[in-house]
């Protein structure tokens, strides 16, 4: 109520955020929001209601919507062999369509944005990765220790 009372230059003033840095405060925020609602729409399509095979096995990892929130890249991973990752590839590309019209139905946002699917190999740079770090301790581990 004390707050309601002050005009709204004063509260930015004394809360020490200028005006465009609370307008920028508030559209970080709605690109947040936007991109947490985008993924879980997604997520959900993808687990309960895409009928493709194709499709099974995917990981959605992450999801950034375009500041004028009219594209969202999916990046998601999947395991297996390059020829399931091109299976994959393919399934969600023939859903795009589906997916979108879905996305547009649940978001009832002004701008739908047009969801695009990026493969994402960072969960293979990992496991890569942690396979040569656990081949090197096991390499050291055998080799004989100088005496001092």
């Amino acid at each position: 109520s004390e707050i309601s009372t002050l005009p709204l230059n004063s509260y930015t003033r004394d809360s020490g955020l200028t005006t465009r840095d609370s307008e920028e405060s508030m559209s970080k925020q709605y690109e947040r929001r936007i991109n947490d609602l985008v993924r879980k729409i997604v997520c959900d399509l993808i687990e309960r209601e895409i009928n493709d095979p194709r499709v099974s096995g995917v990981t959605i990892l992450d999801v950034a919507v375009s500041q004028d929130t009219r594209h969202a890249v999916v990046r998601y991973s999947v395991i297996g062999d390059d020829e399931k990752k091109a299976e994959v590839a393919q399934g969600l590309r023939s859903a795009t369509g589906w997916v979108n019209r879905e996305v547009a139905k649940r978001l009832r946002t002004r701008h739908t944005p047009h969801v695009h699917f990026r493969y994402d190999q960072g969960l293979e740079f990992d496991d890569r990765m942690s396979v040569l770090l656990d081949q090197i301790k096991a390499e050291d581990e055998s080799r004989p220790k100088p005496e001092p």
